[in-house]
């Protein structure tokens, strides 16, 4: 616990969460141990944070490097290791399951995209998620579908208070696509 209580301070003044790890890596010399205790300074859940550093364990964090400290930790913040989950509404559920279908029937999103749409998706960024997919036009899979999907989570997303100019224009560019693709 008192290593989560010296993580909570790091974040507090000021560091990050790939810093406040290196800096409790570079002290203790146990890296699986700072990473969990990073994740209870952010109030991961204990379970997620388990699944989450039992997905890297053995890439990153087994065999340590002296001095890699630092990069351990971008990978580990860049891996979504240390993403604080939002708590969704039913609006914001309804919206990534729409999300989830139009990925499901776009026919081949690429492995790397589908990563940042589900850190996206655990931070609650799905305006961010949502215009990633406008730009990723499918060539398999059910072009209209994943088109007309895609409108019907814009109109959600523009039913949210102050919504990103953005979505306009995107809801725009889906519907016509939709046309496209029948």
């Amino acid at each position: 616990m008192r290593l989560a209580l010296t993580a909570r301070h790091l974040l507090h003044t000021g560091a990050t969460p790939a810093e406040a790890y290196a800096n409790l890596a570079r002290r203790t010399r146990q890296p699986l141990r700072s990473a969990r205790a990073v994740c209870a300074a952010l109030a991961i859940p204990a379970t997620e944070t388990n699944h989450r550093l039992d997905d890297c364990y053995h890439a990153l964090l087994a065999n340590p490097r002296p001095g890699s400290e630092a990069d351990t930790g971008e990978l580990l913040e860049a891996l979504g290791v240390f993403d604080v989950p939002t708590q969704l509404d039913d609006r914001e559920l309804a919206i990534i399951d729409l999300l989830t279908t139009a990925i499901t029937t776009h026919g081949g999103i690429r492995a790397g995209h589908q990563h940042g749409l589900t850190r996206w998706f655990t931070t609650g960024n799905l305006t961010t998620a949502y215009l990633s997919l406008t730009t990723t036009h499918p060539n398999s899979g059910d072009p209209n579908r994943y088109w007309t999907t895609l409108v019907t989570a814009d109109e959600l997303l523009l039913a949210q208070p102050s919504p990103d100019p953005r979505l306009a224009y995107a809801l725009t560019q889906c519907r016509l696509n939709a046309t496209r693709a029948v």
